[in-house]
């Protein structure tokens, strides 16, 4: 029997992620409680909840930072191993991200036992373990619960140079914009859960690791970026322009998309997901030069998305630049 393990969930990939103004809410309240400060902490935080980074980064000691983060979801596609790989290079982005190397790796896996066999998840563990063996990131155990939707992703524990560190916070005006991967996965995994189309491109661009990427940046001095997933590139650039206090300005002509995405979104192949985010991010945003279906593609909720960086990297398009902060937080043209 083929099994298609996207409709054994509700949503798919990190377009399935609690809508980014209602988490904001959720977490507000943490931020000044003084009861939940640690009294006597093992280490300097260095990042935490204050911005919403990719990743906590905690000092070890004069020159070393631990970083943790962990990052799950439901199949976003319906073959297994893609679904592991898929899911893990997503969880070891968030350390890239911050411009960090993985260390080790724990698994987080939620099954429907008596509904999906267990050879299934054998292969999403097979595809997970293979990414982090590509990555030089010890894979360790992790931890398992009976579901009813399936999920699966990474905890994960890297190391960086504190003083390194790469965070939505450093952003400064002059400094372009540069994005790793094309945008579109999420519309072609929407319409791969509607249909059964496959994309493989889509599949390449979701398991392709970020890592030098991300030590092409820090070795470039770049101090400030992000990676872009669920919140599309509109909803973390967003975020990004709004820690460091500056706008964004965005050359939509200059983004680099899959080409299927843009007839997937013509086609309708957008996911509720994508939506919010561009209902969150409107309000801060001057959309008035671009299609809606441009505004779309721009939001579109990615999964193990590429980085998003504040500096110029070899082969990655230049897709905008920051100014001084202005009326809007960012701009499309």
């Amino acid at each position: 029997m083929a099994y298609r393990l996207t409709q054994y969930a509700h949503g798919g990939g990190c377009a399935c992620k609690i809508p980014p103004g209602e988490l904001e809410n959720v977490v507000r309240g943490l931020l000044d409680d003084p009861q939940l400060t640690p009294t006597s902490p093992a280490g300097e935080l260095l990042v935490g909840l204050d911005d919403g980074d990719d990743a906590a980064a905690v000092r070890l000691d004069g020159d070393r930072a631990v970083i943790a983060t962990t990052d799950f979801f439901t199949p976003v596609v319906d073959d297994p191993y893609d679904w592991g790989r898929i899911a893990a290079t997503n969880a070891l982005s968030d350390v890239y991200a911050m411009g960090g190397t993985p260390l080790v790796a724990v698994n987080l896996l939620c099954w429907p036992r008596e509904t999906l066999p267990f050879d299934l998840a054998a292969e999403v563990l097979r595809g997970g373990a293979e990414v982090c063996a590509q990555a030089g990131c010890h894979l360790a155990g992790g931890h398992s619960v009976d579901d009813p939707e399936p999920k699966y992703g990474l905890a994960v524990t890297g190391l960086a140079l504190a003083d390194r560190l790469m965070r939505n916070d450093a952003g400064r005006p002059g400094l372009p914009l540069s994005l790793t991967k094309p945008l579109g996965v999420g519309v072609l995994n929407t319409r791969h859960k509607a249909t059964g189309e496959s994309f493989d491109e889509a599949v390449e661009v979701m398991t392709t690791l970020n890592a030098d990427a991300s030590q092409a940046a820090v070795s470039a001095g770049i101090r400030c970026a992000t990676d872009v997933t669920g919140f599309g590139l509109l909803g973390h650039l967003y975020k990004l322009a709004r820690a460091s206090g500056v706008t964004a300005v965005v050359d939509s002509a200059a983004v680099p998309v899959l080409e299927a995405a843009r007839e997937a979104v013509r086609a309708g192949y957008v996911s509720g997901g994508t939506r919010r985010n561009l209902d969150w991010v409107r309000p801060y945003t001057d959309l008035s030069g671009v299609a809606e279906e441009t505004a779309l593609l721009l939001a579109d909720a990615q999964t193990s998305g590429g980085l998003l960086v504040a500096g110029e990297l070899p082969g990655a398009p230049v897709i905008g630049q920051l100014v001084p902060r202005g009326e809007h937080i960012v701009v499309v043209r």
